[in-house]
């Protein structure tokens, strides 16, 4: 989680103002995510670094949310 927050962070330029909290009802410590049956199922395999997908996420977001000020 800290490198995702570390990555919006620097595609916005700024710090987050972060509220640590104990671990909430439904949080878990850890995941056994796996993309192979993904894979092999439709032959895609994600390429695209964290940094990139975040900023060009949030490059969009905020594109969208301003273009009714525009």
């Amino acid at each position: 989680m800290n490198d995702f927050i570390a990555a919006i962070e620097k595609a916005l330029g700024m710090r987050a103002r972060q509220q640590l909290l104990p671990m909430q009802p439904g949080d878990v410590a850890a995941t056994c995510a796996d993309i192979n049956d993904l894979f092999e199922a439709v032959g895609y395999r994600p390429s695209t670094p964290i940094d990139e997908g975040v900023r060009r996420f949030v490059s969009w977001y905020t594109d969208y949310m301003h273009k009714d000020t525009l």
